[in-house]
């Protein structure tokens, strides 16, 4: 019976079939709606700015104009666009994203469902198949749609391109099937076979796995529609070209994203040989992780092999495999079908042409995974009947609970790349990675020895060199931290962040002029950057050239206006350039912004005391120093108004804290001398001024070199 002559109640099976597979979806996924963004989330979502608006859609900066390179986005305005969808209702709020990539998950599994039924209906199978089409479809759709391997596609939320894509690709095929059912009228199969064009036009705009699409429809015609590729081109030609003419947008959109920056395409390091023997091993993993789900992993890192004695069994394992789809092709279309279709669509991804940042990926069995699935299935209902569907159940069950479970390892980075690490020790990346994590979270300590082992691993990894350095700097360990940024950067010589972090160490070890110089190589990166322009202002300050520094500050604060570091910087840039009242302005609104900021404080007394306001200047020098007792430069300050005022004792005392705070202390020292010079004890200050000169001689010197 066809579906258009279905009653109501005929029809409620397969609607509560669907509706079951949705909740079982929903519930497998229910601990995913709060796992943040991991890994490639960052760029594709936080720091892409073409998702943080709508409008215009087709602007240079626009929602369907992702950035070029390497990133997941590049290439893929479909996925970028649904990406800015999240963000217009949201923001950075990650329930909505996780909602979204679980709707389009249940969709696609809705999909398959509707797509294996229809053709287990049709003459090649219906024989065999019809009578328990319902059944084995649900069963088919259930085990793929609750399989611990799709987690990767679904709570990854920038791997949406994957599940988007697969949705769009089932899509394609369904509309085609109920396009050329006998069930369709006259009036509604064109209707849906434009329907099946537009989902492959949008897979084209999803990702580059769509491009086996057309051909696998053909082949699908030929092995359950029209018996023979001829009668089916003779059948609908118009529609093949139609569906060969999404090529052109595809092709168009490949070549823009320009190789994805290097990392894929045959212009990457990787050969196309070794590409193509590190997939042999790839491919039977991906088949041994469809029928046993263990280990799991996130992220395979790039290994490759390079020689085929190390792979062989796997090489001649794919060979058969590829051989008996051929043959199947021949003789057992159905069967040889579902070869292609597995093949097919890993082969842009898993064959020779090289993605060098993953050489393996669990996202990208998405559809193929659909292919073993419905083969196992077949078979087990083939020998057991509907006592392997009833096992196929409990197996479906398992694998919620697996995907449930698996789905846990995503709530934090911490626990997602320790995860890695456990499983893959040799991954230079999910070190590198971990340790950022606790460096974002102030664990600098014990982030150390995981930038040691990425770059242990990968010497020239930018990356974990970068990040080693910054935090190196932050432990007080410059001179090493130096080191690793000079590495990166020789490594990547364009690398914003390492030019930035390394004019941050240098600035620490009092080399001004050279941090200079990377600050204003990082801003030809990054010219809107109000953390560069602020650093770039404090280094000209050091070396005091005020009036330099003046606009870099005013360009932090053009650029976050509520920067109160920005603002302190610039009051005590005024200060050295003479003028006292814009400096007390702009010192007074950095403590606006943060009332508890002791260099604020600090600057807000020096333009106070040059304008005559000692008594205010103390108060602002007291400040600073209680919320910072070990300030050198307050010290050093407050020193300064007291002398002055006539309080020789409390100078002394200040500049003596000064320089216990900050040995090696020039200006502090000769402060103290003068002090003591006035106490009556020449001799002591004699010392102090001697130490002072040594100082100011030893900074010059630096300054020369």
């Amino acid at each position: 019976m066809s579906s258009a002559s279905q009653s109501p109640s005929s029809r409620a099976p397969i609607f509560a079939a669907g509706a079951l597979l949705v909740l079982a979806a929903l519930l497998a996924y229910s601990n995913t709606f709060s796992v943040p963004f991991q890994f490639d989330d960052a760029d594709s979502i936080v720091a892409n700015a073409t998702v943080h608006r709508l409008r215009p859609l087709f602007a240079p900066d626009g929602p369907l104009s992702p950035p070029a390179g390497g990133l997941t986005v590049s290439g893929r305005p479909l996925v970028n666009l649904s990406l800015a969808l999240n963000y217009a209702i949201g923001g950075e709020s990650v329930r909505g994203y996780h909602l979204f990539n679980l709707a389009v998950h249940a969709l696609a599994g809705l999909a398959l469902f509707g797509l294996v039924r229809r053709t287990l209906l049709r003459p090649p199978l219906a024989a065999r198949f019809g009578s328990a089409a319902l059944p084995i479809a649900f069963a088919i759709a259930a085990l793929w749609t609750l399989h611990p391997l799709q987690t990767e596609s679904v709570t990854y939320i920038v791997q949406r391109a994957e599940s988007l894509c697969g949705l769009f690709y089932l899509l394609t095929f369904y509309a085609f099937v109920r396009g050329i059912s006998n069930e369709t009228t006259a009036r509604s199969a064109p209707c849906w076979l434009a329907a099946s064009f537009a989902a492959c036009l949008l897979g084209m705009a999803t990702k580059e796995v769509m491009a086996s699409a057309p051909l696998l429809v053909f082949l699908y015609d030929r092995t359950f529609v029209a018996g023979s590729f001829r009668a089916a081109w003779h059948a609908r030609r118009r529609y093949y070209l139609a569906l060969a003419a999404t090529w052109l947008l595809l092709g168009w959109l490949v070549l823009a994203t320009g190789n994805r920056n290097s990392t894929a395409g045959l212009g990457t390091p990787i050969s196309t040989y070794s590409y193509a023997l590190t997939q042999c091993r790839a491919i039977v993993l991906y088949l041994k992780l469809c029928v046993w789900p263990n280990p799991l992993v996130f992220d395979y890192g790039n290994a490759i092999d390079t020689h085929l004695a190390d792979i062989w069994p796997q090489a001649l394992l794919l060979a058969a495999l590829l051989a008996a789809t051929a043959f199947a092709l021949w003789r057992r279309p159905a069967l040889g079908f579902a070869g292609a279709w597995f093949f097919a669509i890993l082969a842009p991804s898993s064959s020779f042409v090289p993605i060098a940042t993953q050489t393996m990926a669990e996202h990208r069995m998405y559809l193929p995974l659909a292919a073993v699935i419905t083969l196992l299935t077949l078979g087990a209902h083939a020998l057991l009947g509907r006592r392997g569907l009833i096992a196929l159940a409990v197996v479906a069950v398992v694998f919620g609970a697996l995907t449930l479970r698996r789905n846990d390892i995503y709530r934090s980075d911490l626990a997602l790349w320790s995860d890695v690490i456990a499983k893959s020790p040799a991954n230079f990346r999910a070190y590198n990675d971990l340790g950022y994590g606790l460096s974002v979270r102030g664990r600098i300590a014990e982030a150390e020895p995981y930038y040691e082992e990425a770059t242990r691993l990968q010497p020239d990894f930018a990356d974990a060199h970068n990040n080693y350095g910054y935090a190196l700097t932050l432990l007080n360990r410059v001179p090493e931290a130096i080191a690793h940024l000079e590495h990166a950067l020789r490594v990547v010589p364009d690398y914003p962040a390492a030019h930035l972090n390394l004019g941050n160490a240098l600035l620490r070890a009092g080399r001004a002029p050279e941090a200079i110089k990377h600050y204003r190589a990082a801003l030809r990166f990054n010219p809107d950057d109000a953390n560069i322009h602020h650093n770039l202002g404090s280094a000209l300050l050091s070396i005091g050239r005020a009036r330099e520094a003046i606009p870099e500050y005013q360009a932090a604060l053009r650029l976050q206006p509520a920067f109160a570091s920005a603002f302190a910087g610039l009051g005590y840039a005024l200060v050295l350039a003479d003028r006292p009242a814009e400096a007390i302005a702009a010192c007074e609104r950095a403590l606006q912004l943060d009332p508890n900021f002791p260099d604020a404080h600090n600057h807000l007394g020096i333009a106070l005391a040059e304008t005559g306001r000692a008594a205010e200047a103390i108060t602002h020098f007291e400040q600073a120093l209680r919320l910072n007792p070990d300030f050198a430069d307050a010290h050093n300050n407050l020193g300064n108004v007291l002398l002055a005022a006539g309080r020789i004792d409390d100078a002394i005392d200040h500049y003596e804290r000064a320089l216990r705070a900050k040995p090696g202390y020039a200006d502090a020292e000769r402060n103290l001398g003068e002090a003591l010079t006035r106490a009556g004890h020449p001799e002591a200050a004699a010392a102090h001024f001697e130490a002072a000169r040594r100082l100011n001689a030893a900074a010059e010197t630096a300054g020369g070199k």
